[in-house]
């Protein structure tokens, strides 16, 4: 399957904005209550601020020209209490949005991160965490900036203008006519433009997470870039991709403020109408001053609304790209999905069998065709080739981080697709030949998702080591179970890291251990400590070894030699030794 999400940009059918809006809507579907009581707020905030042009008028007219200062001061009262009920609706509204925008954001970025530890290895080696990061934090936010600002504005602002309009057209139907017709051209820009702002948006966004990317592996890769004195080569990169997100960047911008003097534009052109208009209908005796007055403050909150709303559809358009990167990731499905075993096998001795297995990357050429082999219970076996000759992929294939292409794989006579994630991590112990440790400790480190010692005091997890004849790796810390591991490691050494990660996967018992390059990064003394270590494993445990000194496999009860999408036995010693350094199946 492929997880390129930068592939899947490009093959994305277009949605329209109405989808999109009633997808971007579930999200907070469970906030109705609070949506309810600031939709009420909108309400009450908007329908005060309609009535007050009209009582501004009728005061004009009945009690400013008569000179009736009693009048006046009474509806300047009204005025000032109905101002502040607005104030109170609006903090309301404001509050109320606030909370839903932050929970909303708290929601989904849960909903992310718990679909990326669903998704399989393969969706990771072929997207840039840098990318990743950005979406979870980056592209959240734009939508934690639509719901808890924007989204009550805009509701507002359409609700305003819409009976801001029907005033318009009550009090007189022609200049009402008249006043609304730039808001035609308004709206006829704004579609022809919005796909072309979105698709802006995308692209900036994009670039976002590549700039993101390019952060994370330059300071990843700082010790290298220190020792070859390369810092050149990495502030070229992040220059180039600096300088194209600084271009997308302006873009979007430019994209996202288009609206804003266009809507301007048709604003006053529209209030240069009602006064002409409208003082043309004052001459003529069908319009009082007053009646112009409330009728310019009518088609100002019909026309503000739309200039903020200029500004809001931006902010959605933008909302609506970062959903699409997310909903992105949200709609993946893992490919090593649990499923009902088909390959029943007799009793038999065999741990794991390898059954005409096919394999290959994603859009890559196949890597392994038609392998069969058994590996049995209790015995060790070493799997020996050049770089690149599919070692650590057949050791994948056991530990099902990935899928076979063509063929079966079984552990225990089943098909190890029927075993779910939990079941096959307590039988299969995988150790890495770069081990990824957590901030914590060694303790934190080793009981990483082996709930059967959560509870244990240090005491008792010393205990649990010596019976496990691991103290020897333990004395290699100064603190012990209470030393400190770093958030990225370097307070450790890459050989301790490994102690940690086969102390690790020892504890948890596993049926196979698989040591990719485990000893690589170890002195020969405690190389020793490891060896004597795995020969003290339960009988029952197999044992597969990847490695290529001499002294790691020459106590292998069987070799096997990868290479050229093939797995073979090699024999002897001597003779996996020839074919390693032939590089091919001797004759």
């Amino acid at each position: 399957m492929n997880y390129n999400l930068n592939q899947v940009n490009g093959k994305e059918e277009k949605k329209s904005t109405f989808a999109v809006l009633k997808k971007l809507l579930k999200l907070i579907s469970h906030e109705r209550k609070n949506l309810l009581l600031a939709f009420i707020a909108i309400v009450i905030n908007s329908a005060l601020l309609l009535l007050s042009p009209l009582i501004i008028g009728h005061t004009i007219d009945n009690y400013v020209s008569t000179k009736q200062f009693n009048g006046v001061l009474l509806y300047s009262g009204v005025l000032l209490a109905m101002y502040l009920v607005t104030l109170v609706t609006g903090y309301l509204q404001t509050k109320l949005m606030g909370g839903v925008g932050q929970r909303t954001l708290y929601t989904l970025r849960n909903a992310i991160f718990s679909k990326l530890q669903e998704l399989p290895v393969s969706f990771f080696s072929q997207n840039k965490a840098g990318d990743l990061i950005s979406r979870v934090n980056n592209d959240t936010d734009k939508l934690n900036q639509f719901f808890s600002q924007s989204l009550m504005q805009f509701l507002s602002s359409i609700f305003t203008m819409l009976g801001a309009g029907i005033f318009l057209l009550v009090i007189n139907l022609k200049l009402g006519a008249a006043t609304l017709t730039p808001a035609l051209f308004i709206l006829i820009f704004t579609g022809l433009v919005s796909a072309w702002v979105k698709k802006k948006n995308v692209v900036n966004l994009k670039s976002v997470g590549n700039l993101s990317a390019g952060i994370q592996e330059s300071l990843n890769n700082f010790k290298v870039i220190i020792a070859f004195n390369r810092r050149d080569y990495f502030r070229k990169r992040f220059d180039e991709t600096n300088k194209e997100n600084y271009k997308t960047a302006i873009g979007a911008g430019i994209a996202n403020t288009i609206f804003i003097p266009v809507f301007g534009f048709f604003s006053s052109v529209a209030q240069l109408i009602v006064l002409v208009y409208g003082i043309h209908l004052i001459s003529i005796g069908e319009f009082t001053i007053g009646l112009l007055i409330s009728y310019l403050s009518y088609a100002v909150n019909f026309y503000n609304p739309l200039r903020q709303l200029a500004a809001l559809w931006s902010s959605f358009q933008v909302a609506m790209a970062g959903w699409d990167r997310i909903s992105q990731i949200l709609s993946l499905e893992s490919n090593l999905r649990v499923v009902d075993d088909v390959a029943q096998e007799t009793a038999s001795s065999s741990l794991l069998t390898f059954k005409n297995v096919h394999f290959s990357y994603a859009d890559g050429e196949e890597i392994l065709h038609n392998i069969s082999f058994d590996l049995e219970k209790g015995k060790t076996y070493a799997l020996i080739g050049p770089t690149g000759g599919g070692k650590t992929t057949t050791a994948s294939l056991m530990a099902r981080l990935y899928d076979t292409t063509k063929g079966t794989v079984l552990l225990n006579g089943k098909d190890i697709r029927s075993y779910t994630a939990e079941e096959r991590s307590k039988k299969i112990g995988f150790i890495l030949q770069e081990p990824f440790l957590f901030t914590g400790t060694v303790k934190d480190n080793i009981l990483y998702s082996n709930i059967a010692y959560k509870d244990y005091t240090n005491a008792q997890l010393e205990d649990v080591i010596k019976a496990a004849h691991l103290e020897g790796l333990l004395a290699l810390f100064d603190r012990g179970l209470e030393t400190e591991v770093a958030s990225n490691s370097d307070n450790i050494s890459l050989g301790q890291k490994q102690l940690i990660a086969f102390m690790r996967a020892v504890l948890r018992n596993p049926e196979l251990l698989i040591l990719d390059e485990a000893t690589a990064n170890i002195d020969t003394i405690t190389e020793k400590l490891l060896s004597d270590i795995l020969k003290k494993l339960p009988k029952e445990t197999t044992l597969v070894i990847i490695a290529h000194r001499l002294n790691t496999i020459e106590n292998a009860d069987e070799i096997y030699f990868v290479n050229s999408g093939e797995v073979i036995k090699a024999g002897t010693l001597d003779h996996a030794m020839n074919m390693l350094l032939k590089g091919k199946r001797s004759s």
